[in-house]
């Protein structure tokens, strides 16, 4: 089976086999034609695990957007008759499918995945089946309104990912610095703050840099804060924190965990386990080869 994940700039295609397990794996750049780009990726896992009859999932953070539904559509039309070509699946509902399929949350039958990156995005299980709602955009977790005021990028991306994901983290370090509060990444940019990434970020609050340990505090209560209103609603068995949160546990895990502690009544952090993602970037392209072979058979 083969699932591929969409990003505005590039896209992850893997073949998996029956037991989880990776056969193939290509990413390559959009370089401005995301369909054209996704194909290519396509035919290469198809190529490399001679797959060419094998269901094909798609996911994205952003199903809606212009560029991923016109890649869809391209991929559609460049590919073979095995192509489920119904549109591109949520990406945090195709990682909470792998996650319980082979991940951390394995054999667990109620499961929230929420994971932060470039994007923020989340998924339901529940009774073992992923929760997709209607229009299939159930837990759009970007658009979790967690503070009252009203901005045009709220309205853009949605406030949780305008406030966490890596260009919300970067652009409220770039807001501090520019009212006067001096950061080691500032060095390190040598004050071109264009050239700023979450990464720095990160390196420099493990350094130690007061600015950046500020920006990261704050960037956990919102993930604390936005878990703990996936909990309330689903009611799971287990929370899976991925993206920063796992790649970057030494900064975030603990006060992430702290803060859901502080929203919610002892009787449901009593009876719930939180864990790290354990399939990395792999998870949205696995989870949604997973969700393409269900829907074959």
């Amino acid at each position: 089976m083969i699932g591929l994940e969409l990003d505005e700039h590039h896209v992850l295609a893997v073949d998996v086999d029956e037991q989880g397990r990776v056969v193939a794996r290509a990413r390559i750049d959009a370089a401005g034609d995301l369909g054209a780009a996704a194909a290519s990726a396509l035919e290469q896992v198809r190529t490399a695990a001679a797959a060419s009859s094998h269901p094909v999932g798609i996911a994205a953070a952003n199903p809606d957007s212009p560029v991923i539904t016109a890649a869809v559509a391209q991929l559609s039309q460049r590919s073979s008759g095995s192509f489920n070509g119904h549109g591109a699946i949520l990406s945090g509902t195709a990682a909470a499918v792998a996650e319980a399929w082979i991940g951390a949350a394995r054999g667990v039958k109620d499961v929230v995945f929420f994971a932060v990156s470039q994007h923020a995005t989340g998924g339901v299980i529940r009774d073992g089946v992923a929760v997709t709602s209607a229009r299939g955009r159930a837990n759009s977790v970007a658009w979790l309104s967690l503070n009252p005021v009203e901005r045009e990028d709220y309205r853009k991306t949605g406030c949780l990912e305008a406030e966490v994901s890596a260009p919300g983290i970067v652009r409220r370090l770039i807001w501090r610095i520019k009212a006067g509060d001096r950061s080691r990444v500032q060095e390190d940019v040598k004050d071109d703050l264009t050239a700023i990434t979450m990464d720095l970020v990160l390196e420099a609050a493990r350094s130690g840099d007061g600015v950046s340990i500020s920006v990261l505090r704050d960037t956990a209560k919102y993930l604390g804060m936005a878990a703990a209103n996936l909990v309330v609603v689903a009611d799971p068995e287990m929370v899976v924190l991925g993206g920063i949160m796992a790649s970057a546990s030494d900064l975030f895990l603990e006060p992430v965990k702290t803060e859901i502690s502080r929203r919610l009544p002892k009787s449901i952090m009593d009876a719930l386990r939180i864990e790290v993602a354990s399939l990395g970037a792999d998870a949205a392209s696995m989870g949604a080869a997973r969700l393409a072979a269900a829907a074959r058979q």
